[in-house]
């Protein structure tokens, strides 16, 4: 019996040095490891249809008499609204119009420069559409309003992605598997293989104008930085 417990407590022991020298080698290997990384940044772009555009009419009037302003601007609202149906709005967007801004000129003045009219009101006709490309097309043709006495004190439009969040997860895979890339093409080059994952930021995200008014370009960068191992 006391032969047997003394076999016993043998092969514990050889089992307990057997993992102390594993423990042992895993902790020279990470120590001698500890400092071989590599930081590398993943690149995805990606061109998209802006899903969205707000394009804005300003129209403007001066006159020293309220009601003959008002008048004016109600008469060019509703021949931009005609236009706007006949080019085929309806179904496409929303047509809203803004309230009156009312500037009195006459408010802030000093010395004897009297501005020439006593107001200036401006209104604006807004057009809000999911249809990018139709709204792009359509403002080319807004020259025509000019035969039709309009001229427009300013004239511009908004484009926006709005999906920009079903995107995200589809392009971070991306711009990690092209740090993957880069980090792999790195270690090659070094006789070294990708260990694990030490740091990863969420990736720096961008949307921005495309020379297409209604494209936008989606860009992320994330950087990752590898441990290296033989």
């Amino acid at each position: 019996m006391e032969k047997y417990e003394k076999i016993i407590v043998a092969a514990i022991v050889a089992v307990g040095l057997l993992m102390l020298g594993l423990c042992i080698k895993s902790g020279i290997d990470n120590f001698t490891n500890k400092d071989r990384r590599v930081t590398v940044k993943g690149l995805a772009e990606k061109e998209v249809d802006a899903d969205k555009v707000v394009w804005t009419m300003e129209l403007q009037e001066s006159d020293d008499e309220l009601k003959p302003i008002f008048g004016r601007l109600n008469a060019k609202v509703k021949i931009i609204q005609n236009f706007l149906k006949e080019k085929g709005i309806d179904g496409k967007g929303t047509v809203s119009v803004s309230t009156f801004d009312v500037t009195d000129n006459l408010a802030n003045v000093w010395g004897e420069d009297k501005p020439r009219y006593n107001y200036t009101v401006r209104r604006s006709v807004i057009v809000t559409s999911f249809e990018t490309k139709f709204i792009s097309e359509l403002m080319t043709k807004s020259d025509e309003l000019i035969d039709r006495d309009i001229i427009l004190n300013s004239d511009n439009a908004e484009y926006e992605y709005t999906k920009f969040q079903q995107l995200k997860p589809e392009m971070m895979a991306e711009a990690i598997a092209n740090a993957e890339k880069t980090a792999k093409q790195f270690a090659e080059n070094s006789h070294s293989k990708i260990n694990k994952i030490l740091e990863a930021g969420q990736g720096e995200f961008s949307i921005d104008d495309s020379d297409i008014p209604y494209k936008k370009s989606v860009r992320v960068v994330s950087t990752i930085t590898y441990s290296l191992k033989d």
